[in-house]
């Protein structure tokens, strides 16, 4: 039987759909909307990196422009929308979807990582950090005596109470309860998620099953490698995959589809049909501009964004200076659908001020040509003058009172840019 035929643009924009970028900074966060948005993605990555704002601070505001951090954490560790967990790196995940991934932290505690065997191995450092958590409350790394093992540093360097606490909160023992200067601390899992008593873990079929749709929900169509690096934990024992989208398939669940224009086999769940259909009539993929976070749900596979934009990614914070292309920390460019270029920043805070250090186009915008993967051409100075309102979206939500552009490339774009910011 031959696959259905889908448009590229089809697969794209309901990717931004269920991305919630049809609509950039269109609506103002809500407890409602945040769910929705993080269910519907499947997770909102965390990271340390703090250039501008941490990268779950910045994903939120891509969505819903400016908002109080406070209330975002008052809804993940008082109210407990969301808890911490392993999903595509670390991540917020939903306490609604916490059946199947209470599965992922029991099967956590028979795979074999090395340090965790160690750990299991030598079962008194567990005992003790499980004990002292259970008695005082929530706790982090600094609240226990020890230091590192001499030399060397990085992951392997971690002392044992660090391993442990580790350990304890992916095999759900403990969850993280809150947060103190980005550093976790760690509550028993029934105390800092009281949802999770009672619980019943989903069974490992069905977490398999429930893993695979929510990736192919939130991408709209996958290929094989699209699903094995958007939500990459747990990693599937080696057919497993397959052998799940098999079944899936027979059942109806799962229909095979050909994508125009790229190689391959795609999938989408048989109830995405007649989204991907009314996505393909779409005049546009999606109506305003922002920017990303280089840890956006959208870009978790480079390779994807690469086919459905036309759009070479790489972050480059672990790429020594003199070898960057576009900066340290760059945010791509989102406008109608389509990513036109990148922006480099750094917030200095102590003066209230964005640097913006440096603007890079995408070389199909700059000359004004159609963009790489369909859809019309882009109006440069409605695009421009959306960037500006982005970037000063971002400024308000930063508290930075001034904005200083410092490099655009290609250099004529500088001064209308800068224009669209007065």
């Amino acid at each position: 039987m031959p696959r259905r035929a889908v448009p590229l643009r089809a697969v794209r924009a309901l990717f931004l759909e269920r991305q919630h970028l049809a609509r950039p900074r269109a609506a103002a966060l809500t407890a409602r909307r945040l769910g929705r948005f993080v269910e519907d993605v499947g997770g909102l990555q965390l990271d340390s990196i703090n250039v501008l704002d941490r990268a779950h601070y910045l994903t939120v505001w891509s969505r819903f422009g400016p908002y109080d951090r406070a209330r975002l954490d008052r809804l993940v560790y008082r109210r407990r929308l969301l808890f911490e967990y392993w999903a595509h790196a670390a991540c917020l995940v939903p306490t609604s979807m916490l059946p199947w991934w209470r599965r992922a932290m029991l099967d956590y505690r028979v795979r074999h990582t090395g340090w965790s065997d160690w750990l299991r191995r030598n079962a008194k450092v567990l005992s003790r950090v499980t004990a002292a958590v259970r008695a005082n409350g929530p706790m982090g790394n600094a609240d226990f005596d020890g230091r590192r093992p001499p030399g060397g540093g990085g992951w392997w360097s971690w002392r044992p109470v660090q391993h442990a606490l580790h350990y304890l909160w992916m095999t759900g023992t403990l969850a993280v309860d809150s947060r103190r200067h980005f550093q976790k601390r760690f509550d028993l899992l029934e105390r800092a998620l009281p949802a999770a008593l009672g619980v019943e873990a989903a069974s490992a079929e069905e977490f398999q099953r429930w893993h695979l749709e929510r990736s192919l929900h939130a991408m709209g169509a996958a290929t094989g490698a699209d699903l094995s690096r958007y939500l990459s934990f747990p990693r599937f024992r080696p057919g497993a995959r397959r052998a799940t989208l098999r079944a899936m398939h027979e059942q109806g669940a799962v229909t095979e589809i050909e994508v125009e224009g790229t190689p391959g086999r795609w999938l989408a769940l048989t109830r995405d049909l007649a989204a991907l259909s009314r996505a393909g009539r779409a005049p546009v993929p999606s109506l305003g501009t922002t920017l990303l976070s280089p840890f956006d749900s959208l870009l978790w596979h480079r390779e994807r964004v690469a086919r459905l934009f036309g759009f070479d990614y790489r972050i480059e914070v672990y790429t020594p200076g003199p070898k960057r292309v576009h900066g340290y920390y760059t945010l791509p460019i989102l406008h109608h659908g389509q990513l036109i270029g990148r922006l480099d920043a750094k917030a200095h805070r102590a003066e209230r001020r964005l640097e913006v250090r440096h603007v890079h186009f995408e070389p199909w915008f700059a000359a004004a040509e159609t963009p790489p993967r369909g859809w019309d051409r882009v109006d440069q100075d409605e695009a421009l003058a959306g960037l500006g309102e982005a970037i000063g979206s971002l400024a308000a939500f930063l508290d930075a009172g001034e904005v200083e552009i410092s490099r655009v490339t290609p250099r004529r774009l500088r001064a209308p840019l800068a224009r669209s910011m007065r």
